[in-house]
């Protein structure tokens, strides 16, 4: 693995520190859920970040088991490595997973798929290393129409520092439609993806936390690093724009729904 940089580090850690428990720690037991995860089990989980979605597979499958987690950045993995030491992680992509065919019962990804250079190639590639009538389980958010808080910000960002560093906000959103999402587990070679849109609930300390965790934790992740200055009129600005998604006590609660695609590799 690659030595990672103090910036990919402390990157990786605004990122654990705000984005886990607002957005990704609920669909993590939603996940292994619709992957079925059980005791003694191999189970790999393709873009694990930090390892929200690794740790609780690790508590599913037990000490019998085995959990491995693949990720191309050096910081997100230097830190889920510190949180789960149990856990194997490895460096790679997932055009090209580290590990040979079936070698594990379940394959999950859990918001990462919109991020692959070749998303079909992914696909293929998370069937190759499941083993034959295991399931592959995905998830990815919905449109960014749907989530308005989202869209919101992304007006915010790109009329203070341009389309391009509004981007990468957009870019998680990109499988959103679902027949957009079928069509691509279908070319991958997949004979049926069952698809379920669930309702998850973002939930913020304050806007400025929220608009912090994209400005600080998730553009620079995604190469996008804004002035003190810019950072500061956007909050500035999200601050007056989006108080309707205030609760009495002054926190940030929104809807975000996402799509979990579900399959299995043929016998």
């Amino acid at each position: 693995m690659d030595v990672a940089t103090q910036a990919q580090i402390d990157a990786a850690l605004t990122y654990e520190r705000l984005f886990v428990p607002a957005e990704f720690q609920e669909w993590a037991g939603r996940m292994a859920d619709a992957a079925e995860v059980r005791p003694g089990m191999r189970v790999l989980d393709v873009a694990c970040g930090t390892g929200v979605l690794a740790r609780t597979l690790a508590a599913r499958v037990g000490r019998d088991g085995f959990v491995a987690g693949v990720d191309p950045d050096p910081g997100m993995l230097t830190v889920a490595a510190r949180l789960a030491p149990a856990v194997e992680y490895r460096q790679g992509a997932a055009e090209s997973l580290p590990y040979p065919d079936g070698s594990f019962d379940r394959v999950v990804s859990q918001f990462g798929l919109m991020f692959f250079s070749d998303r079909e190639r992914a696909l293929r590639e998370m069937q190759r290393v499941t083993k034959p009538g295991g399931r592959i389980v995905v998830a990815v958010w919905g449109r960014l129409e749907e989530t308005p808080a989202y869209a919101q910000l992304v007006k915010i960002l790109e009329s203070v520092a341009g389309s391009a560093a509004a981007q990468p906000l957009r870019a998680p959103f990109a499988l959103g439609e679902r027949d957009v999402l079928a069509s691509l587990f279908t070319r991958a070679g997949f004979a049926e993806a069952r698809i379920e849109t669930q309702d998850g609930v973002s939930r913020f300390p304050s806007i400025r936390t929220l608009v912090e965790a994209d400005l600080r934790g998730w553009l620079p992740v995604m190469g996008v690093v804004l002035r003190e200055d810019e950072i500061e009129r956007i909050i500035a600005i999200a601050e007056r724009e989006l108080t309707e998604y205030l609760t009495p006590e002054g926190k940030v609660q929104f809807i975000s729904p996402a799509h979990i695609a579900t399959a299995s590799r043929a016998m």
